[in-house]
């Protein structure tokens, strides 16, 4: 999944909001010393990543892009999945997506300087652009794909591909909108923080159940 499921998925404390972008940043062992809701968040990040990654329904998404993008199926999935979740948003949230966007970015711009520094460029960017927001559109998945181009090492044409989601739009919408709620049962069935639902505010925790 990407940033905005993740975000979605966290909750809503401050910590939880870091951590769960920090995912992607943080690699190997998390400092002990860290807190513990962000420690948390961040091994909810990876148990997300690997849940989605196995899932029957995300394989058969993937296998849906053609060969040409095939090797950045994963990355495409994930994006495309926050499209949909963009697009479906008050199906899922009690809040609206600008107000929750608003709150992500207040909370990154806060606590931008003790980030990692190769976190720090990429929220950046994400505040400024307000990506989280843009997902809604095809366009705004372009643009999204166009930035993650420009951090591969090798060339790879992903800014071109959001042809792969205008072509199989409505088979994915379907993927997602079958998978979407089984993650959520997943992470709501997360034991390693008894203390974790009371974060959930802007959630619609009938969802899916």
């Amino acid at each position: 999944m990407n940033y905005l499921a993740h975000l979605f998925l966290a909750g809503n404390r401050p910590e939880s909001v870091i951590g769960s972008l920090m995912g992607d940043f943080v690699k190997g062992r998390v400092d002990p010393t860290r807190p513990p809701a962000l420690r948390h968040a961040i091994l909810q990040h990876r148990r997300i990543d690997s849940f989605t990654d196995a899932h029957p329904l995300v394989k058969q998404s993937k296998q849906r892009i053609n060969p040409e993008f095939r090797r950045y199926a994963g990355i495409l999935i994930d994006v495309f999945y926050d499209h949909f979740l963009a697009t479906e948003w008050r199906r899922y949230a009690s809040v609206p997506l600008d107000a929750f966007t608003e709150q992500v970015y207040h909370e990154v711009n806060r606590q931008l300087q003790a980030l990692p520094s190769r976190m720090q460029l990429s929220m950046r960017y994400m505040v400024a652009n307000d990506l989280l927001g843009s997902y809604r559109s095809v366009d705004g998945i372009g643009q999204a794909l166009r930035g993650i181009e420009t951090r591969l090492r090798r060339p790879s044409r992903l800014g071109e591909a959001v042809t792969e989601l205008e072509d199989a739009y409505l088979a994915l919408r379907g993927d997602f909108t079958e998978f979407f709620p089984q993650l959520i049962r997943f992470v709501d069935n997360d034991k390693e923080d008894p203390s974790r639902p009371a974060g959930l505010t802007h959630r619609r925790l009938s969802v899916g159940r």
